[in-house]
């Protein structure tokens, strides 16, 4: 009988990164250079509600790689948007700007939150506080996230 390997997201961005890596004959050290963040923040977000209650948010920026300039890369606001989720996306968001050559590494950052259930009062108050949490990595030098425009939040498949 097989076993099944259950693999996170970030593995299976990485499963396709060492693809890509085989192809083009990148050594070892290198390859693990490249697939992990530099850097990861956890950060807690209170928010003051419009009732007066104050709820914590749980977020995340992941900063992934900045060799070929500051880090860019959107804010995704989904109950489900984890630190493993949040890592995938910063790694795709390295080689996307990569790809198209321009001067930008990759981050991504993640709010657990679902948007469409709070009023924009609400959301605009969690998004500063989310920001101010971040300020010491964010800047037009150093790293430029931004929201993430999406008509309907979506997970990954699998």
């Amino acid at each position: 009988m097989l076993k099944t390997i259950e693999l996170s997201i970030f593995d299976e961005v990485n499963l396709f990164f060492d693809n890509a890596a085989d192809r083009l004959d990148i050594n070892p050290g290198l390859r693990e250079m490249l697939k992990r963040p530099w850097r990861e923040l956890l950060v807690q977000v209170p928010v003051r509600m419009d009732k007066g209650e104050v709820q914590v948010f749980s977020g995340s920026r992941v900063q992934h790689n900045s060799a070929r300039g500051p880090y860019k890369g959107g804010v995704r606001y989904h109950p489900l948007a984890d630190l493993d989720e949040v890592r995938a996306l910063a790694s795709l968001m390295t080689w996307k700007t990569a790809l198209v050559n321009l001067p930008y590494g990759g981050a991504k950052g993640g709010v657990q939150v679902d948007p469409g259930q709070l009023p924009l009062t609400e959301l605009n108050r969690l998004t500063r506080r989310y920001t101010l949490n971040i300020e010491h990595l964010i800047g037009p030098n150093r790293d430029i996230p931004a929201p993430d425009w999406a008509p309907t939040p979506r997970r990954w498949p699998g």
